[in-house]
């Protein structure tokens, strides 16, 4: 005998799988940015700094390809959203958001400053970089927390207009 879901419990599993996609992406966006940018472009620092260069250069490795998963994942949600027309714009963006605040936070407390696993740069007053990186960490969380909380009802007026907004 085969069961169906409440409509309740259907929407309630479709909100998590937004969120759970958006964040997922903001992860992989803001890994796959601290990598081009910080490891890649300017050199100021590898995932891993307390070895030599070349360990350095596998850990980044290993770091973008995290990075491309959790974004490709993210990405697989909203394709599946967007196919049970079950996709909300807003609660994505603010999921994302989220997801990319809460990772530069734990990035710039847990990995820079607990585990020393680097630090955002090397040989300068090292205080203004902290600041501006994690003070954007939850302006990023601040900002996605709002956006997902103000779409919290989005999702069954888009099944009922159709609309995505």
């Amino acid at each position: 005998m085969r069961t169906t879901k409440a409509p309740q419990e259907i929407d309630k599993q479709l909100n998590s799988r937004a969120i759970l996609s958006g964040i997922l992406f903001g992860v992989g966006l803001v890994t796959f940015i601290d990598e081009m940018v910080f490891h890649q472009l300017l050199h100021w620092h590898h995932f891993y700094d307390k070895s030599t260069t070349s360990l350095g250069l596998i850990s980044d490795g290993f770091f973008h390809g995290l990075s491309w998963l959790t974004t490709v994942g993210g990405l697989f949600l909203v394709a599946d959203l967007r196919r049970r027309n079950a996709w909300n714009w807003k609660r994505w963006l603010g999921s994302v958001l989220l997801g990319a605040g809460v990772f530069q936070f734990y990035d710039g407390t847990i990995q820079h400053k607990l585990m020393m696993l680097h630090q955002i740069r090397y040989n300068v007053v090292i205080l203004p970089y902290d600041l501006i990186w994690n003070l954007t960490a939850i302006g990023m969380v601040v900002i996605g927390y709002y956006l997902v909380r103000k779409s919290k009802n989005s999702y069954k007026q888009m099944n009922l207009t159709g609309s995505n907004s």
